[in-house]
C-alpha cells in the first residue's frame, strides 16, 4: 500500500452530474472517501483543478489576456479548495489548505517543509492556486507538488472516464482502454492525459500516476492499496 500519494482532482470531478459550478453531493462523496482513505494512515496531499468555474486557456481563446485569464483561474482552484476541505472537516478530517497566492485571511501560504510537516501529523493538505503563475496548467502543479512532498504515486481522478483511452469514448463507442502506457508513449500519441510539461516532469522525476474513475465507490482506496483499476501510466 501506498504511504504517501497525491491526488489530482479535477474541476469537472467536481462539478459532478451538473453543468457548472460545485455539486455538494458529489464533494461530500469525494470527501467520504478520502477519509476512509486517510483512516487507513495514508498521508493524503490533494491538488484541485478549477474548470468547473472558470477555465483561464479558454478565456483567453476567446480575447482575453492570457495572464489574467489564467489568475482568475488560480482563485477558481481556491474556492474548490475551500469546499473540499470544508466536507473533510465536516467528516472530522483534519485538513490545511495551502496557497501559492498568499491570501492570508483563509489560506496558508504554500511552503515544502510545511506541507512535509502537515501530512506527518496526519492532516490532508489541500494545495490551490496552482504553482501562482500563469501559463501552467494544474497538472503540472499537481506533479510538482508530487515531486516536492515526495509522493509514491499521483491519483488523476476523472469524472465518469474509467482511464486513459485512444480516442473520446463519448463520441467514439469502440474507443479502447489502456491499462498500462509509458509516459512517452503519452507524448508520442498526443493522449489527452495531461499537458506536456507535466508529462515530462512525471518522466524526468520518475513518478507513476493512476487516472481512474472518480465517480465509483472506493476507487481511492483500491488505488492505493494497488489494485488493478483505470490506466496505470509509468516511466518505462
Amino acid at each position: 500500500m501506498y504511504k504517501r500519494v497525491l491526488l489530482k482532482l479535477s474541476g469537472e470531478a467536481i462539478k459532478g452530474e451538473t453543468s457548472f459550478g460545485i455539486d455538494s453531493k458529489t464533494v461530500q462523496s469525494i470527501a467520504k472517501q478520502i477519509k476512509d482513505t486517510h483512516d487507513l494512515g495514508v498521508e493524503v496531499g490533494i491538488v484541485v483543478g478549477g474548470g468547473n468555474i472558470w477555465r483561464g486557456k479558454t478565456a483567453s481563446e476567446l480575447g482575453m489576456e492570457r495572464a489574467q485569464a489564467d489568475y482568475m483561474g488560480m482563485l477558481a482552484t481556491i474556492m474548490n479548495g475551500l469546499a473540499v476541505q470544508d466536507a473533510l472537516e465536516q467528516l472530522g478530517v483534519p485538513t490545511r489548505v495551502l496557497s501559492a497566492l498568499t491570501i492570508n485571511e483563509i489560506t496558508e501560504p504554500y511552503i515544502r517543509r510545511r506541507a512535509v510537516r502537515h501530512l506527518e501529523k496526519g492532516r490532508v493538505c489541500i494545495f490551490v492556486g496552482g504553482i501562482g503563475s500563469p501559463y501552467f496548467s494544474t497538472d503540472t502543479a499537481c506533479v510538482l507538488r508530487a515531486t516536492e512532498i515526495g509522493a509514491e504515486i499521483v491519483l488523476m481522478a476523472k469524472n465518469n472516464t474509467e482511464g486513459v483511452y485512444d480516442s473520446d469514448p463519448r463520441t467514439n463507442p469502440n474507443a479502447k482502454l489502456y491499462d498500462e502506457l509509458t509516459f512517452a508513449e503519452i507524448l508520442s500519441k498526443d493522449l489527452k492525459v495531461m499537458d506536456a510539461t507535466a508529462a515530462s516532469l512525471c518522466k524526468d522525476n520518475g513518478l507513476n500516476i493512476i487516472v481512474f474513475n472518480m465517480n465509483t465507490e472506493g476507487n481511492i482506496i483500491r488505488a492505493v492499496k494497488g489494485e488493478k483499476i483505470g490506466t496505470f501510466v509509468k516511466v518505462k
